[in-house]
């Protein structure tokens, strides 16, 4: 017998949201060989609240737009030396905010950095994955994102 698996299919890219942060679309490239997910920041502030760590930050969440910006806070819950595919290691902020994927939605972990030189500004890495039984599918790009795509064209309007 077969065991049965319930497995979402995604593409190796989607359109995601990032509620809590205020960004209501953004495109994403799903990347199992990177273990932590990543957001493109431009500009970084740490601040305290209370004797804990903050982190202000902005982000340009249309490639190629630099006219776009939103600006995100969120609580840092590490800094962390993180390795690039190129092999560079960067000490990271990591934060911990809400992903939403299709009709999924769970706090990940994200580390913040520059991806200005990247065609994506997200990178979903497989420990956001194991949250959920997804199965990436290689052949495939944006096959759980047409409501929150919708929210991305308003930055083409704008």
């Amino acid at each position: 017998m077969t065991p049965q698996h319930d497995f979402q299919i995604i593409g190796w890219r989607e359109w995601i949201a990032l509620p809590s942060l205020g960004i209501p679309a953004i495109k994403a490239k799903v990347d199992t060989g990177a273990r932590t997910s990543a957001l493109h920041t431009f500009y970084i502030e740490e601040y305290a609240v209370n004797g804990k760590p903050y982190v202000k930050f902005d982000i340009h969440p249309v490639q190629k737009r630099t006219d776009i910006v939103i600006c995100c806070e969120a609580k840092v819950k590490d800094k962390r030396n993180v390795r690039d595919s190129g092999g560079h290691e960067e000490e990271r902020y990591v934060i911990e905010t809400d992903v939403k994927i299709g009709d999924f939605q769970e706090p990940i972990e994200v580390t913040l950095t520059s991806r200005d030189d990247m065609k994506f500004r997200m990178l979903i890495g497989r420990s956001a994955l194991a949250y959920q039984k997804f199965c990436v599918d290689p052949n495939q790009s944006y096959l759980l994102g047409e409501r929150i795509r919708k929210h991305a064209l308003m930055f083409k309007e704008n």
